[in-house]
């Protein structure tokens, strides 16, 4: 071994060794959460053991609960159609708000797009009651669509921030070269810019989607009948009465909703880095 060798080895020790106590505060809760859901219940309170593995046979009991004797397939696929609209609204709104005020030279679009990201900081708390007045107009009390009109006031506002950032890293001879070759505003939008920005479009689409998963205040509040409301809400509501919880159910089902998430992040990740970045390098 080289002495070259020999430092970047150690070096490459030191360092692992450092971030090993972040991998296993990251990794233990999720490692935790699989093990609860797999365990039968009277092996989850025999304190005399070992609490962190299986000293009974793993079982399937829980997800059948969850799937066979709650609401929990209704939950999840009203959380799936709502991400799912919300993120078609947020999209089509963010990209064309945030091209406009990168591009297009507005008066005032500096501070209107400040404004616009103010917006987003303010407690949702304060703006409930506004908002209940509109879903109460709309007739949309006691229904998951309630969710996709309140959701976009949270998303729209920061994903317009995050898109316009992103817009601004792009150089302008890039459009204009598109110009040249013939293609109009639009087509030039449509065929240049949009394929550039794929990193903060994917970073908008996450945070959109991710959202609609994991709110819970609106939704507890709008949304009342079960076989209308999200996971969030109906997992804390159907599992655990009162000081009797299901931790076994519950943890089968944040598993459940947890994976498509965690997937989805990290076959993206590489473009959520690189629209966190350019969004704030702008």
């Amino acid at each position: 071994m080289t002495p070259g060798t020999g430092r970047r080895l150690r070096r490459n020790l030191l360092i692992y060794a450092g971030l090993a106590p972040f991998v296993v505060v990251a990794v233990f809760p999720v490692y935790w959460m699989a093990v609860t859901a797999f365990k039968e219940e009277a092996d989850l309170y025999r304190m005399d053991l070992v609490p962190f593995w299986f000293h009974m046979a793993p079982t399937l009991k829980n997800f059948h609960i969850l799937l066979n004797h709650s609401y929990f397939p209704v939950w999840f696929v009203n959380t799936m159609l709502l991400s799912v609209c919300l993120v078609a609204i947020t999209l089509a709104t963010a990209v064309p708000a945030g091209y406009a005020l990168s591009r297009l030279r507005l008066p005032g679009a500096g501070n209107l797009g400040i404004s616009m990201f103010m917006t987003y900081l303010v407690p949702p708390i304060i703006i409930f009651l506004p908002l209940a007045r509109i879903v109460g107009t709309l007739g949309l009390f006691d229904s998951w669509w309630a969710l996709v009109v309140v959701y976009p006031t949270f998303t729209i506002p920061f994903c317009t921030w995050i898109l316009t950032g992103f817009f601004k890293t792009l150089p302008r001879e890039i459009e204009e070269a598109a110009w040249v070759d013939g293609c109009g505003l639009i087509g030039g939008v449509l065929r240049v810019v949009l394929p550039l920005t794929r990193p903060g479009i994917v970073i908008t689409a996450i945070f959109a989607f991710t959202l609609a998963m994991q709110e819970s205040l609106y939704a507890v509040v709008y949304v009342a009948p079960r076989d209308q409301t999200t996971v969030t809400v109906g997992v804390a509501t159907a599992l655990i009465r009162g000081d009797v919880y299901y931790w076994g159910a519950l943890m089968a089902a944040g598993l459940i909703v947890g994976l498509p998430v965690a997937i989805l992040y990290s076959a993206f990740l590489d473009h959520f880095i690189r629209g966190l970045t350019a969004s704030g390098a702008s």
